[in-house]
């Protein structure tokens, strides 16, 4: 008995030391990159074989005070924020209240998309798997802030771009549809239904459902842009509610481990069971082709066999074994979650540097490094030559587009000619007036823009702290000598006075 004892003692006592050799390494690695890639702030948490194995914050969040960032500190969850949306699905599944292959009008009779055949099929499934057929439209929430119900109702408008089921195009506004289903079968809004049914249970007690509380809640994330000629800027948060179920959680490392946990142990926590073993795993399975190849520009490392969406969840193999996983993309701050169900392993990464793509190292150097005990590649120089090369590619098309650009070219009428409403069946109105000698334009009293002449009829938006790209805006002028249009982000406005 003492020998069986002593044998349990040591094995317990090297598998913390391995841990530790493990944890030392990522945290090297980490520490390298957040330099490298210029982060402000950074928050990483590895949960393995139900315990956190690895959890540690780095840097500020915020520049100008020098705050450092805390377990507790705030971060947005982006789209990683859909898993969760799911999971509440799920659990209203277990309820009765609503089954995965319910027609979505059955629960939404208001529901509608361009293509009646789409409409009437629609499952509630397929709300969660980008398959459905209809063309991306976030311009409607980035452009406006119009409720969830009017945001969806011009939605209604976007075109069929595939046949149903047979393509994939990544959608958040189907997301922001599952919100209203579970308002309808629950009779709670969906933020209020995590807040009960997925926080509180978890003791997430920081997290918020709703962007907007973090200014109550405190202690959260300032979002930055890493400016190629002003280094880092300060941009707005992103508070848009109305597709809050597409990405709008807020969290903090001390909340995600706990996520985490309950994620490793098939939807246990704590010994509680908050939603059933079938009905986990059916959130994990492949649910859809993802068709478009390279979706992720990491995969030109990972070299995967074959990659799938789940709910809530990109898939594809790595090592042998499934990696289900997901980013969260919001102007000036990320997040990234993934799992590996096999290994019991689960990982996640906050960071407020826009795109800053350090979370793909730090997701497959801890499944290197947990799952496999092996440090042998390098993920963050990988990583970093990846992305600075598709930077580098960025930036030689911004020259040949400078290049191009004609010199010394004018308007062709005065600048007050161009001022008027311009309008947009799904996008809504586009104001352009003038503004301290130069045009202005605002989308939907929401976003606005001042603009620089570029060359002839064509100007450039200026960077804005909440738009920090340049877009070029190209006026056009009709048989009558007057403006008519406007071409911006790939749609045309249509000028109404």
């Amino acid at each position: 008995m003492r020998l069986l004892l002593f044998l349990l003692l040591q094995a317990t006592l090297l598998g913390h030391l391995v841990g530790q050799k493990q944890s030392s390494k990522l945290d090297a690695m980490i520490q390298q990159g957040v330099k490298d890639w210029n982060i402000p702030g950074l928050a990483a948490v590895v949960v393995h074989k139900g315990e956190v194995v690895f959890q540690k914050t780095y840097g500020v969040k915020d520049v100008g005070s020098g705050e450092s960032v805390d377990n507790n500190t705030l971060f947005n969850m982006g789209s990683t924020t859909k898993a969760i949306v799911a999971i509440s699905i799920g659990m209203l599944v277990d309820q009765g209240k609503v089954q995965w292959d319910d027609k979505v009008r059955d629960h939404l009779p208001w529901f509608r998309l361009s293509d009646p055949y789409v409409t009437a099929d629609a499952r509630v499934k397929d709300l969660l798997t980008h398959n459905l057929g209809s063309g991306n439209a976030d311009l409607l929430w980035l452009l406006d802030s119009m409720s969830t119900r009017e945001t969806l109702e011009k939605f209604q408008l976007s075109e069929r771009n595939y046949p149903l089921r047979g393509g994939f195009v990544y959608q958040n506004l189907m997301y922001a549809i599952a919100g209203e289903l579970i308002e309808a079968v629950s009779g709670q809004h969906w933020t209020v239904f995590v807040q009960k049914n997925v926080f509180e249970p978890l003791e997430m007690n920081r997290t918020q459902a709703k962007s907007a509380d973090i200014f109550e809640a405190g202690n959260y994330a300032i979002p930055y842009h890493d400016d190629p000629d002003e280094g880092l800027v300060k941009v707005r948060h992103t508070l848009d509610d109305q597709i809050g179920a597409a990405g709008m959680i807020w969290s903090s490392a001390a909340d995600i481990s706990n996520y985490l946990r309950f994620l490793v142990s098939g939807g246990v926590f704590n010994g509680d069971t908050l939603i059933t073993p079938v009905t986990f795993s059916y959130l994990f399975e492949p649910h859809s082709f993802v068709t478009k190849s390279g979706f992720y520009p990491t995969q030109q490392l990972t070299n995967p066999n074959w990659t799938t969406y789940g709910l809530g969840w990109f898939q594809h193999d790595y090592r042998g074994s499934k990696l289900d996983f997901h980013t969260g993309s919001i102007t000036g701050l990320v997040a990234m979650a993934g799992i590996m169900h096999d290994k019991d392993l689960a990982v996640y990464v906050f960071s407020n540097l826009d795109h800053a793509e350090l979370r793909h190292s730090i997701l497959y150097k801890a499944i290197d490094l947990y799952a496999f005990d092996d440090n042998t590649r390098d993920w963050h120089k990988e990583i970093f030559e990846l992305y600075s090369g598709l930077k580098e590619r960025a930036k030689e098309a911004t020259k040949k587009r400078d290049e191009a650009r004609v010199a010394n070219t004018n308007p062709t009428l005065n600048l007050d000619e161009y001022i008027g409403n311009y309008n947009h069946k799904m996008y809504g109105t586009a104001v352009v007036s003038i503004d301290k000698g130069k045009l202005k334009l605002v989308f939907n009293n929401h976003l606005t823009h001042s603009l620089s002449h570029w060359n002839y009829d064509t100007f450039i938006t200026n960077k804005e702290p909440d738009w920090r790209w340049e877009s070029l805006v190209k006026f056009n002028v009709g048989s009558t000598g007057k403006i008519e249009e406007l071409n911006v982000l790939g749609e045309t406005f249509t000028r109404t006075e």
